[in-house]
């Protein structure tokens, strides 16, 4: 038996149904058996000589039979045939909406999935986004686009230079301004119905309920795991869908966290890794495009969300690399022990997360240094054994003069390299990394090891701002 995938074009003539199974030794027993089923089908995929129409492509599994045998193309039991025709649009008599509406959504209207209820969907949700940086900025474009037709942008950043590389929101234009403000500004150049709500603050634990409760689907855009954890845990107390996207250098990750039918984001992690030993975009660098494509991913779950079509990805992780434009899924299960969405909940209200992810005051803050006292102690000439933990293509861009460079990564084998009896300072580009670099010296005996706070980004702007900054 062969399965024969039908793409959406051509469903409606095969009872709407996404894949049939035929019998047949070639494709070209498996393309007549199927244009036998409806004359209309048989118009769609031959012309009147009987010819495969050209703007029609099958693939046999993942081959394209024009470069195996054609029609001639052999199957064996168990085969998928893939009917790929060329698509370009459509038209469509339609008499509601406003003029202005049906010309800018025509697209959407044709789609069977969508019409004018899906469009009406479309406009009455209101979706908030956290964050309008690298995948704020795809989402937002899209959504409003698409017509959403409240969009809430939660931001307290002004847009920098090192922006521009990944944030297509913001132009080189907007460079001091408020991203929200930049962000707003560019949904109503795209689509001025829709209605922009901005949050110019910082999304805690105080206003992250008010805030969240008015809306329909949370989209995470965000770039640190004291926000992500309390997206996640306001969410699932209020009940709302949260579209979960994060990148990292040419990786991407994508779910969609919903308490109510699936798994939260803490039946994945329940916990967060120690401050520092995961380093944030910042610090390890993102390819300027993964953004665009997991921030797309996102804003496109959140369509299917709206428009309640398709197959969401609650349940599932889509992991992405671009370096082997490969895309893997992998399936969650709800934690019955989870602290929040569990049978028996700890979290029953948003509690202190820079705390939960190890960044409370602690005793680490007596164990730092500052830039002014580092450069004041250098001056005096101590005798400061100062580490560079970055990677060597950050230490490239600029140094702290005298500083030896061991990455984060070779610390463990390098320690023996490192003396108990110096005064060490260890310093990263903002002091994550550092800091954790710091607690690992301590934890082996080293009792003189101090971070230096705001690592080299605070050493530019405060003591040499003539080094290259990044």
């Amino acid at each position: 038996m062969i399965r024969v995938m039908i793409p959406t074009p051509l469903r409606q003539y095969v009872g709407n149904k996404e894949s049939v199974v035929v019998e047949g030794r070639t494709v070209h027993d498996v393309l007549q058996q199927l244009a036998s089923m409806n004359q209309q089908l048989s118009r769609q995929l031959f012309d009147e000589k009987g010819q495969l129409r050209n703007f029609v492509n099958v693939y046999v599994n993942e081959e394209d039979v024009r470069y195996l045998q054609r029609e001639a193309t052999p199957l064996k039991d168990g085969d998928t045939i893939y009917i790929v025709p060329s698509i370009a649009g459509g038209s469509s008599d339609i008499a509601s909406f406003s003029y202005e509406d049906v010309q800018r959504y025509s697209r959407h209207l044709i789609l069977p999935e969508v019409g004018l209820e899906g469009q009406r969907k479309l406009k009455e949700a209101k979706v908030l986004v956290v964050g309008a940086g690298g995948l704020g900025s795809p989402l937002l474009l899209y959504l409003a686009a698409a017509g959403v037709g409240t969009i809430g942008i939660v931001d307290f950043d002004m847009v920098d230079f090192s922006n521009l590389q990944r944030q297509i929101v913001h132009t080189e234009k907007d460079v001091g301004r408020k991203k929200t403000d930049s962000a707003a500004e560019k949904i109503r150049m795209i689509n001025s119905s829709v209605k922009v709500v901005k949050y110019e603050e910082r999304l805690t634990s105080e206003n992250a309920l008010s805030i969240i409760k008015d809306y329909d689907i949370v989209i995470d855009g965000t770039d640190n795991f004291p926000t992500r954890y309390l997206v996640n845990d306001a969410c699932v107390l209020l009940g709302k869908p949260n579209v979960y996207g994060s990148i990292f250098r040419f990786e991407g990750q994508v779910s969609v966290f919903d308490a109510r039918k699936g798994p939260c984001y803490r039946c994945l992690y329940e916990s967060p890794p120690p401050p520092g030993l995961v380093p944030s975009c910042a610090e390890g660098g993102v390819l300027g495009v993964l953004p665009g494509i997991i921030g797309t991913i996102q804003a496109m779950e959140a369509i299917k969300l709206i428009l309640n079509e398709g197959e969401p990805l609650i349940g599932r992780l889509l992991l992405f690399d671009a370096m082997k434009m490969r895309f893997r899924e992998l399936k969650l299960r709800k934690n019955p022990e989870c602290p929040v969405c569990g049978e028996h909940p700890t979290i029953t209200h948003l509690i202190d997360y820079e705390e939960f992810c190890g960044l409370g005051r602690g005793n680490d803050y007596a164990d730092e240094i500052t830039v002014s006292e580092l450069k004041k102690r250098l001056d005096a000439g101590e005798p400061l054994v100062l580490i560079d933990v970055r990677e060597p293509q950050e230490w490239e861009i600029n140094r702290i003069e005298g500083a030896r460079l061991i990455p984060l990564g070779d610390l463990p084998s390098r320690v023996n390299e490192l003396s108990t009896a110096d005064e060490i300072v260890v310093y990263c580009k903002v002091g994550g990394r550092s800091a954790y670099a710091a607690r690992f010296l301590r934890d082996l005996g080293f009792r003189k090891v101090k971070n230096l706070k705001g690592g080299i980004v605070e050493w530019v702007e405060k003591i040499d701002p003539t080094m290259m900054r990044y």
